[in-house]
């Protein structure tokens, strides 16, 4: 039997350049907006990293707008820049939306603020991190939502998790994540099979 991932994958789901390709679900009296895929990183380092995440995903999830959802396993990674602090936990949210790009980062950004995320030094400690990575096949140089993420494709902390759930995910104008992950430093990143999130608050 395919995963759920899979078979999205198949008919326009994530990955490929099929990911951004739009579906329609209609309803009475005409179709609804076209839905794309969406990738979102999490990251976490101080607290209690694993709940912060879930409680990230669970807000993320909490309200409409965010369908077919995939949650990553967990990495445990060294920090990247910024000042000496914790390791952190990570994992990518796969999912389908109708949302605009901007109001999937503001739904990121409240997520951050729930979990009292203080935004002070560049690449410093955070609770929660909620980044946008792609947008179906959105490429924007707007610099407060730049897609696709500028720096997802060297990052093996986004790559690796991403490539678990979707081996067929392409970054567009950067190429397939498996090839670019295959070409990224992996020093630093390590699965954590014993930490596990749900798609979601059960």
């Amino acid at each position: 039997m395919s995963s759920p991932v899979e078979a999205r994958t198949r008919r326009g789901g994530p990955g490929g350049s099929s990911a951004a390709a739009s579906t329609r679900r209609g309803g009475p009296g005409g179709s609804s907006p076209p839905a794309s895929t969406v990738v979102l990183a999490l990251g976490s380092n101080l607290g209690d990293r694993l709940a912060n995440l879930q409680r990230g995903v669970d807000l993320l999830v909490a309200e409409p707008g965010l369908g077919d959802v995939v949650v990553s396993p967990v990495y445990e990674t060294a920090p990247v820049g910024g000042p000496g602090q914790p390791d952190y936990l990570n994992a990518v949210l796969v999912a389908m939306t109708s949302l605009p790009p901007r109001a999937v980062l503001d739904r990121g950004q409240a997520a951050e603020q729930a979990l009292h995320r203080v935004r002070g030094e560049r690449w410093g400690p955070r609770t929660l991190d909620v980044d946008v990575i792609v947008y179906g096949d959105l490429v924007s140089a707007d610099p407060d939502l730049t897609l696709p993420h500028p720096h997802a494709h060297e990052r093996a902390f986004v790559l690796a998790p991403w490539h678990d759930v979707d081996p067929a995910a392409v970054i567009p104008g950067r190429g397939p994540v498996a090839d670019l992950l295959a070409a990224a430093s992996t020093d630093g990143i390590r699965r954590r099979g014993d930490a596990r999130l749900r798609a979601g608050a059960r």
